[in-house]
């Protein structure tokens, strides 16, 4: 009987896309692929509701998801292999983009690597002179109200690297999409040693949540910081 239900689903899925699924037939069809002979149902539904959200169930800690009843070893392989597949697709993506022209370009990967992170991390993002995708580095991972952020080592590296420009990016797991003062000064702290070694910042990007970021340029705070 479960593999017919899932024979159904994997049918829908190629007719009708992923939209046509919940969140739980998602979940399902994951853990399936760690046990295809088992029922999934109940600990799909045991873990949407633990977790509230697929991506947060992706995101989740392994030994938070083997203690629902029904998801071993097997079932938490499959989830969490496939959300690296996602990860490195996006990541494979963004790198392959011919030019990065604001932050829309960037957050489909920064907002799945960075929105459930419980720590504030920060990462860069290298630029070579036609706004290309040189590097992408997680630089400094710290708690979860402040990391301890060096310019001089991103400035370091972006000349190893011989990298023009750059774009910084930080989350926020308190959720608060509003830049807080020590955010603008880190940021005013970077323009003014950028200017220095004649790299460009383009952007300072905070990650909020699954879809919530501010963006220090089209808001225009990068400019106001710029002439201060």
């Amino acid at each position: 009987m479960a593999e017919g239900h899932r024979q159904r689903l994997r049918e829908r899925f190629l007719k009708y896309g992923i939209d046509s699924f919940t969140d739980e037939e998602i979940i399902e069809l994951l853990l399936a692929l760690g046990t295809p002979r088992k029922d999934c149902k109940a600990p799909a539904r045991a873990a949407y509701k633990e977790f509230g959200s697929l991506a947060k169930v992706l995101e989740a800690d392994v030994d938070k998801l083997r203690g629902i009843k029904g998801i071993g070893p097997n079932n938490v392989f499959a989830l969490k292999f496939i959300h690296e597949v996602a990860r490195r697709f996006l990541r494979e993506r963004l790198r392959e983009k011919d030019k990065i022209e604001c932050a829309k370009d960037v957050v489909d990967y920064l907002c799945h690597w960075l929105a459930f992170k419980d720590r504030e991390s920060f990462v860069v993002i290298y630029l070579d002179t036609r706004n290309g995708v040189i590097d992408i580095e997680e630089l400094f991972l710290g708690t979860v109200d402040a990391s301890a952020v060096y310019p001089r080592e991103v400035l370091r590296q972006a000349l190893l690297k011989n990298a023009t420009g750059l774009i910084l990016i930080h989350n926020h797991p308190s959720g608060s999409l509003e830049p807080s003062e020590a955010d603008k000064a880190l940021t005013k702290r970077f323009l003014k040693a950028c200017s220095l070694v004649d790299l460009r910042l383009l952007d300072h990007i905070i990650v909020a949540g699954p879809s919530s970021y501010f963006s220090f340029s089209e808001t225009g705070l990068l400019d106001s910081l710029k002439r201060l």
